[in-house]
């Protein structure tokens, strides 16, 4: 099994492209299944993610073509993608494909709402918690859908077709939002989903069904309507830039005590990371071709934060931030609202020498001068680049093992790290 070894010590330099999202690209490629016409995507990243979407959707029929390398990040991928579901050959999600990855559980709403059927087995992913679908059920049986759960499928019928329904989140759910936003452009009449998730990553699915002939109002608000019920087109449509990408090296930057230019980032996609970043004493401004990243006076500062829906600090930069706080003056309390059992990096950074008390939905971080190289294991997508990046400041070696965490969602890290000045490899077995 792979593994990343890092030398810490050595300050970042230089421009750094940022990847398409993935928690962007993953729904638009579901979306591909609401019309017989092609999508095409752009600024789509290579992940291991990526390819189990993939392969999903050509079990149910669609056909998925890589057109090509987009000429401004040759090394980083930028792939522009094609696909087409003609005919629906399968509306079975597999437990085998699905369990590798939780979006999966977005080919649900589409496929109930083109072929009036659909059983899909019940997701996995990360392990951070109980992240139920039982919005995406209660949504879609509010649109007239009957729903079954069997031997571990969730079996949803709707042979008269979806209809058009108010739907009222009790919390904000950024899966179930773009399930039932899917949904709702082929059912009857009018569809109102109230205290909808807001993520640029909805945004971006939004738009694009928009480009597909679907008719939505309130694009980024918390209230979207979706006059349903209209045939979709084919449409090109180019991935949003990562916003949590971004976030990751922009503290990848600030830990090292270096400077990157983040090349295609965009700010108005992290007023809440900027924020905290400024407070935390690290600069970020906006270029002609992204976004630069520097400490601001030399110094890291304990920051308290909380992680909330969008607009607020994301929960899936929680990790990253904490290792940031490890090495800053002072303490920094970061409190997790969004899921439970997300702190499982904090023994994996308490292994480098980090000084973290938790408490219960909170963990207490006191700054160290320096952390030591160790031997860690990633438990999750997100808590293995937070281990990534204390290594970037750690003294000595740092051997991260199980790095199939890191495939699912950030493409050649390794590679673009090294161009940058890190000294970090990758090395099989």
């Amino acid at each position: 099994m792979d593994k990343i070894i890092v030398h810490g010590g050595a300050a970042l330099h230089g421009r750094l492209h940022v990847s398409g999202a993935k928690n962007a690209a993953l729904p638009l490629m579901a979306a591909s299944l609401l019309t017989d016409d092609a999508l095409t995507l752009s600024n789509v990243p290579d992940l291991a993610d990526i390819a189990t979407m993939a392969s999903l959707l050509r079990r149910h029929g669609a056909e998925i073509v890589s057109e090509s390398i987009e000429a401004d990040a040759p090394a980083f991928g930028g792939r522009t993608i094609r696909l087409q579901a003609a005919q629906i050959a399968d509306t079975t999600a597999p437990y085998d494909l699905v369990r590798k990855m939780r979006a999966s559980v977005l080919v649900l709403g589409p496929l109930v709402a083109r072929c009036g059927i659909a059983r899909v087995s019940l997701p996995g992913g990360c392990a951070i918690g109980n992240r139920p679908v039982d919005l995406h059920l209660k949504g879609l049986a509010e649109m007239g859908a009957e729903i079954d759960l069997t031997s571990g499928y969730i079996e949803a019928r709707a042979p008269g077709g979806l209809r058009g329904a108010e739907i009222v989140f009790p919390k904000v759910s950024v899966g179930a939002t773009e399930n039932l936003l899917m949904a709702a452009t082929l059912a009857e009449g009018e569809t109102r989903l109230v205290n909808a998730a807001r993520e640029p990553e909805v945004s971006d699915l939004a738009r694009c069904l928009v480009a597909m002939g679907a008719e939505i109002e309130g694009i980024g608000s918390d209230r979207l309507t979706i006059h349903g019920g209209k045939h979709l087109h084919g449409a090109a449509h180019r991935v949003v830039a990562d916003r949590i990408e971004t976030g990751t090296y922009a503290m990848a930057a600030a830990i090292s005590g270096g400077e990157l230019e983040l090349i295609g980032a965009r700010m108005d996609l992290l007023d809440a990371v900027a924020d905290v970043l400024e407070s935390a004493g690290v600069a970020m401004e906006p270029t002609e071709a992204g976004v630069r990243v520097r400490r601001a006076n030399g110094n890291l500062i304990g920051v308290d934060v909380m992680t909330e829906p969008f607009p607020g600090f994301p929960t899936d930069l929680q990790a990253q931030i904490m290792a940031l706080m490890t090495v800053a003056e002072g303490a920094a309390m970061i409190t997790e609202t969004i899921f439970e059992n997300r702190f499982m990096h904090v023994p994996e950074l308490a292994r480098m020498g980090a000084n973290i008390n938790v408490h219960g939905a909170s963990a207490m971080v006191r700054g160290v001068s320096r952390l030591k190289g160790a031997p860690v294991m990633a438990t999750d997508l997100r808590a293995s680049v937070s281990l990534v990046l204390a290594g970037l400041a750690a003294e000595g070696e740092t051997i991260l093992n199980r790095i199939y965490h890191l495939d699912r969602g950030y493409e050649r890290l390794h590679e673009k790290l090294s161009a940058c000045g890190a000294r970090i490899e990758r090395v099989s077995g």
